[in-house]
């Protein structure tokens, strides 16, 4: 696994505030919130730099990850009044860390928040 900030979390070697994981996906809390609730979810097990990197194989991966979002919201009781996803892929599409992750907006209806970086 590559070296990003996120596999360090994954190692547990820098803190995050974790609120959700399994056996493929870590869920944590965004340092720089853009929405009341803003948790990134990433995969655990490979360390896919973009969204243009996923290979046919790996494709479950993003299904993985939005399924643990959509638990995350509806755990978090906030299912039913909606919520965004995002992922961004590479530098034009706002990606800062390069590690495949999901971001998981809610907490405000759409528009009093902006799309994460």
């Amino acid at each position: 696994m590559t070296d990003t900030i996120f596999a360090r979390i994954i190692r547990r070697e820098i803190p995050a505030t974790i609120v959700y994981e399994d056996d493929d996906v870590l869920g944590f809390k965004d340092i720089a919130p853009q929405a009341p609730v803003h948790v990134l979810f990433i995969p655990k097990n490979e360390a896919i730099p973009t969204l243009d990197d996923v290979r046919p194989e790996q494709a479950h991966l993003i299904g993985k990850l939005a399924l643990a979002a959509a638990h995350y919201a509806r755990s978090e009781g906030f299912a039913e009044d909606g919520y965004r996803i995002v992922m961004n892929c590479r530098e034009d599409g706002g990606q800062t860390v390069f590690h495949i992750h999901l971001h998981l907006l809610a907490g405000a209806p759409l528009g009093r928040f902006g799309t994460p970086g």
